[in-house]
């Protein structure tokens, strides 16, 4: 009998009881998270209160920004100063002023609005920064009335619709046929995290509330939606979304370090001293601690996913096997992932930042001064923090999975049930 009841506790089924009790305490820490950010949500929902439109985004009346479709229909050479520059033409232009100087026309045909049909004139400065307009281009124009009510025309961008239009549809249908029902409900996943964004965080941050909360519960938000809907839900989810959130958890306050310590304002960046001047309620070092935080879901999620799979694959085909080797296992796989991926996330802002390092080049300073300005410190505190919290990730998710997975029985009958199908207790 003493013998019998110490081969008991070897055997390969030893390990099982810790499962369910795992799942069921896993379940509840993530139950607990969920109402925390639906709370968190309730709390810091934004006000949805009028913002006036910062002055470069205003129309002559104060309002938005109009823009029209339009074609060029012809691009030449001529005297500056045309008075039929910008104004709706149902005629020839006008020739500009002789001795006024040379400039760019380009003759547009007006293709959406109230004058569609008609022409206008677009008149360039030849130099650097202005677009080369050649025949057949279709862009976009802007359309002011003032307040005698003319209209007039002005160059806004590029119509992009279309191509833009065809390389969605080619990524949804590349990513639906490769990955079938699981890259489909992936991109419901996208569809879910953009409308968090453009409905919650921007709109909170522009309210003035706190980056870090609001940083923090959107993202939560958007893993829970991407996590559950790409992968499904599973015990095997559940590991990798817990290890992501206590990783996302770790990255916000690594974020908030590194701002502090290194006096990041974020102000180097034009786009942040636009929001600076023109919402004054916004804090740019809220923005930038934000975007911080955004900006390592994609590489969190990835890793994470990727070790609870590797463990529970390892737990389901090795027989016998204990929870600590399945747990170094993984490891080995995590090491290879974190060398593969750190590189990665660091030649991406690296690629990013590309403009701003060839003018550095050419700007004879010393590379101390150049890694230690803030437009690149920015990008190289990103990259640390990014990566801190992805090498952490891996210990801390591969530890939860190894817990959570149930390691295969040598005396099971018949085949075991894949891993990813057992469900969350209730």
């Amino acid at each position: 009998m003493r013998v019998a009841h110490s081969h008991s506790h070897t055997s390969p089924s030893g390990p099982a009881p810790l499962g369910p009790l795992a799942a069921k305490i896993v379940v509840g820490l993530l139950a607990a998270i969920g109402v925390a950010v639906i709370a968190g949500a309730a709390r810091l929902w934004p006000s949805q209160q009028k913002v006036d439109i910062p002055l470069p985004f205003q129309n002559a009346s104060g309002g938005a920004v109009t823009t029209e479709r339009g074609q060029v229909l012809s691009t030449t050479l001529g005297d500056c100063v045309s008075p039929s520059a910008g104004q709706v033409l149902t005629s020839a232009p006008v020739p500009g002023v002789p001795g006024s100087g040379r400039c760019v026309q380009t003759l547009v045909a007006i293709d959406s609005g109230p004058n569609d049909g008609a022409n206008t004139l677009l008149e360039f400065t030849p130099g650097p920064g202005q677009p080369s307009l050649a025949a057949g281009d279709h862009i976009r124009i802007t359309r002011q009335v003032d307040q005698q009510g003319t209209t007039s025309y002005g160059f806004y961008d590029y119509e992009r619709t279309w191509p833009l239009v065809g390389l969605a549809a080619a990524f949804t249908l590349v990513i639906i046929a490769v990955a079938r029902w699981r890259g489909l409900r992936a991109l419901v996943g996208i569809v879910v995290a953009f409308g968090v964004l453009v409905v919650f965080l921007l709109p909170a941050l522009r309210d003035g509330a706190p980056a870090v909360p609001v940083a923090l519960v959107a993202s939560a938000a958007i893993l829970y939606a991407v996590i559950y809907l790409a992968h499904g839900v599973s015990l095997r989810t559940s590991a990798a979304l817990l290890g992501t959130l206590t990783s996302l958890l770790l990255a916000a306050g690594l974020s908030w370090a590194a701002i502090e310590l290194a006096h990041l304002t974020g102000l180097s960046e034009d786009q942040s001293a636009d929001v600076a001047a023109y919402l004054g309620n916004v804090s740019i070092t809220g923005l930038l601690l934000a975007g911080f935080i955004v900006g390592s879901l994609g590489v969190l999620n990835d890793v994470t996913v990727t070790q609870a799979s590797t463990v529970f694959e390892l737990a389901e085909v090795g027989t016998g096997t204990s929870r600590r080797s399945i747990f170094t296992s993984a490891m080995r796989v995590g090491r290879d992932h974190i060398a593969s991926t750190v590189y990665t996330l660091v030649l991406a802002y690296a690629g990013s930042s590309l403009p701003l390092l060839l003018l550095f080049s050419v700007a004879n300073r010393s590379l101390g001064d150049v890694l230690t300005s803030e437009s690149v410190a920015i990008e190289i505190a990103r990259s640390a923090v990014g990566g801190i919290a992805l090498a952490l990730s891996v210990p801390l998710t591969t530890a939860i999975a190894a817990v959570l997975a149930t390691p295969g029985h040598a005396a099971s009958p018949g085949p075991a049930a894949p891993a990813d199908t057992r469900r969350i207790p209730t």
